[in-house]
């Protein structure tokens, strides 16, 4: 099939080296904001051609991996180019913004619009970084509309399964941000707050693997990050305050010089984490 990919960056670069690796029977066509990928990706055949407005008709699927905002603006201006019937999926990081106006879209227009959001990255960002490797054992959650029939999902995870994901995960836009603003989002908050200390400079020597493991995605882009977390607001701000009031009971701890406090803190932590691994190791 032909399959269209709108944003070559870190994602979208990604999904079209994989689909020209691992699926060469289909046809890619992308573009992106930057004439100069758009000429480096066909250079480096991880797409077949340039996507322009007239080829977005011939199109049976459209995977978009944008920020938020032009995910939302480019699908709204460019409904009545796609082809009737034809599959439109968001890379997205949040759903509830992305989904709740383009379901009507699509429903408007003739073909299906599907959530998506694939959970795999690394902490540079980039057409030069990308990977027809990222994808190997991750993620993909999915969130479709009401009415999509039993058939299109089973193709959907079909096909992404073939892009190398190990599991292809369906739930709705309400239920994906909500974890999301737990698993990713909190995370590079903490992060970022994380790395602000005086300490960090001198850390060199000092530090190991847990240094590395929290300082990671502090290196992320602002502009982008912004965006998702005001898009995944109350979530968020839930399991900020969520995360402030279990520091304060630690620092309470310390601050009193009780350890018989700390000490059940901290087992209380080692056994939420044993509990957490034996959910994650469940099929």
């Amino acid at each position: 099939m032909n399959i269209a990919v709108i944003g070559l960056g870190l994602i979208g670069g990604s999904i079209a080296k994989t689909i020209k690796k691992h699926m060469s029977q289909h046809t890619v066509l992308g573009c992106d904001i930057n004439p100069q990928v758009v000429m480096k990706a066909r250079l480096l055949e991880a797409i077949d051609a340039e996507l322009t407005p007239e080829r977005l008709s011939i199109c049976d699927m459209v995977l978009i991996a944008t920020w938020p905002q032009t995910a939302i603006d480019y699908v709204t201006e460019n409904a009545g180019l796609i082809r009737k019937g034809a599959t439109v999926i968001d890379l997205c990081g949040v759903k509830r913004a992305v989904c709740g106006p383009l379901f009507q879209v699509a429903a408007e227009n003739g073909f299906l619009f599907v959530g998506g959001h694939p959970m795999a990255g690394i902490e540079y960002s980039g057409f030069d970084h990308a990977s027809a490797n990222l994808f190997q054992n991750a993620s993909m959650i999915l969130t479709p509309p009401q009415g999509a029939t039993i058939q299109t999902l089973a193709e959907l995870k079909h096909f992404f399964r073939e892009l190398g994901f190990g599991k292809v995960v369906m739930t709705t836009p309400e239920e994906h941000d909500r974890v999301i603003g737990y698993t990713s989002q909190l995370a590079h908050v903490v992060s970022s707050a994380y790395v602000k200390s005086p300490e960090a400079m001198e850390h060199h020597g000092f530090s190991a693997g847990s240094f590395r493991d929290m300082t990671r995605v502090a290196r992320l882009s602002p502009r982008m990050w912004t965006e998702l977390f005001m898009f995944n607001r109350e979530p968020l701000l839930g399991e900020l305050d969520a995360l402030i009031a279990h520091l304060n009971e630690y620092r309470e701890a310390l601050a009193n010089a009780d350890a018989d406090r700390m000490h059940q803190l901290l087992q209380e932590g080692t056994e939420r984490k044993e509990i957490v691994d034996r959910k994650g190791d469940e099929p």
